[in-house]
């Protein structure tokens, strides 16, 4: 008899907490035969929704030929596959170079997302990124290190923006990022550094771009930590002035009338 075969799904775990997971995330490691998660960055506890009878590989010290051969092995014997990556699959998460070999062995796939780490620290955090005429815009962004950034995306270039910025994977060259920043937002301009985000160690600390690189070493953080910068930071519930159209008693749009119309 031939076994049926089901499409491997990749799942966003979510930035730590299980609870952050999507609820199909969560439904498919509940139906899951065996779970291959990344190791070194999800925590064992996104885990409590695997079945007591799922097999779970630890990825941390598998190259990818090892990883796909363990998918294609469980694929070919009709079981649930499920690829288990930090926050969303999609953001440094590897996943395109998986999914290019599984298409050559005809493996047919699925992605879930998930809560990135960014969105995690912004709740933590009560902020926002986009707040009207401060910033419009976020960059979702990592230094150079082992592997390497396109030259037009190096992190001067993209900090001379201004705009709402989130650094990842880039915790280890700290002193190289805080010279950078200060360089694009000035010495005195806000920052955060938010470290493992909705798990129970988490830290958010807030500083100024001239001691980030003091604060960042006393605290003792060298991996799992974003580093957070923007004019919006700068904001608060007191301070906030300029607010959006969308609930202006006097703006009329698609919803709702008002004295002023406009399609923006």
């Amino acid at each position: 008899m031939t076994a049926e075969n089901h499409p491997v799904t990749f799942v966003g775990a979510g930035p730590g907490d299980p609870e952050l997971i999507t609820v199909k995330g969560q439904r498919t490691l509940m139906d899951a035969d065996i779970i291959i998660y990344a190791g070194s960055l999800v925590p064992e506890a996104v885990l409590k929704w695997a079945s007591p009878e799922t097999a779970i590989l630890n990825s941390a010290a598998m190259h990818l030929g090892e990883i796909v051969e363990s998918i294609e092995k469980a694929y070919t014997e009709g079981k649930r596959v499920v690829r288990l990556h930090t926050g969303d699959p999609s953001l440094y998460g590897a996943i395109f170079e998986q999914i290019a070999e599984l298409q050559k062995r005809e493996i047919p796939y699925n992605v879930i997302p998930g809560v990135t780490a960014a969105f995690a620290a912004a709740a933590a955090m009560g902020m926002e990124y986009t707040l009207p005429e401060i910033s419009q815009t976020l960059i979702l962004t990592r230094m150079a290190g082992r592997t390497p950034v396109p030259e037009t995306e190096n992190l001067a270039s993209l900090a001379s923006h201004k705009a709402s910025l989130v650094i990842y994977l880039s915790i280890s060259l700290i002193d190289k990022v805080a010279e950078i920043l200060r360089a694009a937002y000035g010495e005195d301009a806000a920052c955060a550094v938010a470290f493992r985000v909705s798990q129970p160690e988490e830290k958010i600390i807030y500083t100024t771009l001239n001691e980030l690189s003091d604060v960042v070493k006393e605290q003792e953080i060298t991996h799992q930590a974003l580093i957070i910068v923007g004019k919006v930071l700068d904001i608060s519930t007191d301070t906030l002035i300029h607010k959006s159209k969308l609930y202006d008693k006097n703006f009329s749009h698609g919803f709702r009338g008002g004295d002023i119309t406009s399609d923006k």
